[in-house]
């Protein structure tokens, strides 16, 4: 008899390649009506789910019938903006395989793909607060995940990634990359950094976050790699001080509403009001029911990165407040009251154009060319934590040679988590508590 899907899913290790990396394998395990592919693309300068529908779209499919079959989901619609001209030609003719497949055009604004966002915007379903889509019928997938999925029901796990590269680089471009590349290696294929100063960026402007270094690797949830100049305004945000911003924080608030006003999750008529948490921040406030409101907060970035005039970042006090109350233990406590969506809801969507404007990022913009070499780096650094859960635990040891696709971290017991495979064919340098390092037994064939 052959493996049930979630099965072969965990054992390829597929997780969730668009987000937070949750283990596929448990998310289909459910039973829903319809069948979201998210290919909004919403983060500013990322391409590489639009290559894929370009480019595979008939893997991204396959794999969704798969999930449609085993969740008993009786339609899959592929989201994707209309501006892609190219992936909406080429999606419009592909879905025509299966009558249970349909095609959803989005407008191009941020965060058009955020999971709760494109529920209401392609079902008018409102997902409940600090809820999941599996609560209103909708299972929302990723098209890499997809493509994974396609992969899995052959026996392939995952060992590849791919990625934009863009920002200050010699040649942007999206690549299919082993997972655990060092982003330097990365950065080097696209013809090198064209500043002496600059910081890399693991993922988008919008959520990504900062690296230490380029010999930081690629993870299955890496969606691109920016480089930008070290004083450029995105940077700075994300690697003020929090210390610093608490102080400005109490003392440069000005309470203009402007972050609650257009906060994706607030127009949805979710009870988090950005301007109050601000307000409450460093006080008294914060012991009661206005600071469970931060355990609302997608962190999107709207209210840092466009709203507030007084160039703050409610999206980090809100990470700073969530962070304690989940140490405390403290869950959100879902009222019995029906969510309305906001009033002027439609008018306060934020345009991709104006935010890279205002993000000062237009000069990047572009569709980026799909480079199709070979990547083989001379080494790759896997995490055992590449996704929620619990870390993978190591079943090779240092020494120990390994081909392309060979399992290297396993599930430990029961417990919440995804398999961690060789990317490389490789030799086993390095076994720690957090990463497994393969040096490539490819020799003369590395990343410029």
């Amino acid at each position: 008899m052959p493996a049930a899907l979630d099965e072969l899913i965990r054992k390829a290790g597929v997780v969730g390649a668009g987000g937070a990396g949750f283990p596929t394998h448990v998310k289909v395990q459910a039973k829903v009506d319809t069948v979201l592919v998210n290919g909004a693309s919403c983060e500013p300068l990322l391409a590489s789910d639009i290559v894929l529908m370009e480019h595979e779209a008939a893997s991204m499919l396959h794999g969704l019938v798969r999930v449609l079959d085993h969740t008993g989901a009786a339609r899959g619609i592929v989201c994707v903006k209309g501006k892609h001209r190219g992936a909406v030609a080429e999606l419009r003719r592909a879905v025509a395989v299966d009558d249970r497949l349909t095609f959803f055009e989005l407008g191009d604004f941020y965060p058009a793909g955020d999971e709760h966002v494109l529920v209401n915007e392609v079902l008018g379903r409102t997902v409940p607060e600090a809820g999941l889509p599996l609560q209103v019928g909708v299972l929302v997938a990723n098209v890499e995940s997809l493509c994974n999925i396609d992969r899995a029901a052959a026996g392939l796990p995952v060992t590849h990634r791919f990625l934009t590269v863009a920002g200050e680089v010699r040649t942007p471009l999206v690549l299919r990359v082993p997972v655990g590349t060092p982003v330097g290696d990365i950065i080097a294929l696209a013809g090198g950094a064209t500043v002496r100063a600059f910081r890399i960026i693991d993922g988008g402007p919008m959520m990504g976050r900062v690296l230490a270094d380029s010999d930081q690797p690629v993870t299955k949830t890496t969606s691109g790699i920016l480089v930008l100049p070290d004083d450029h305004n995105v940077v700075r945000a994300k690697v003020m001080d929090p210390e610093k911003l608490r102080r400005f924080t109490q003392t440069v608030c000005c309470q203009c509403t402007m972050c609650t006003d257009l906060c994706p999750r607030y127009l949805l008529g979710h009870s988090l009001h950005p301007h109050k948490l601000m307000r409450g921040f460093g006080t008294q406030l914060l012991t009661g029911e206005i600071a469970r409101e931060a355990l609302l907060c997608s962190e999107c970035g709207i209210c840092e990165k466009y709203a507030c005039p007084m160039l703050l970042s409610p999206r980090e006090i809100n990470a700073q407040i969530k962070q304690e109350l989940r140490a405390k233990g403290i869950r959100w406590q879902p009222g019995n009251a029906p969510m309305q969506l906001r009033a002027l809801r439609q008018e306060r969507k934020i345009p991709t154009s104006r935010l890279l404007e205002r993000l000062g990022l237009a000069a990047y913009h572009s569709h980026p060319a799909y480079d199709t070499r070979e990547v083989r780096p001379s080494r790759v650094i896997l995490r055992l934590q590449q996704h929620i859960g619990a870390p993978a635990v190591p079943v090779v040891a240092r020494g120990e040679i390994v081909t392309t696709g060979d399992l290297i971290g396993d599930i430990p017991g029961q417990a919440l988590g995804a398999r961690i495979h060789a990317s490389i064919d490789g030799r086993v340098t390095s076994v720690t508590e957090t990463a497994i390092t393969i040096e490539s037994t490819n020799r003369g064939l590395p990343c410029p």
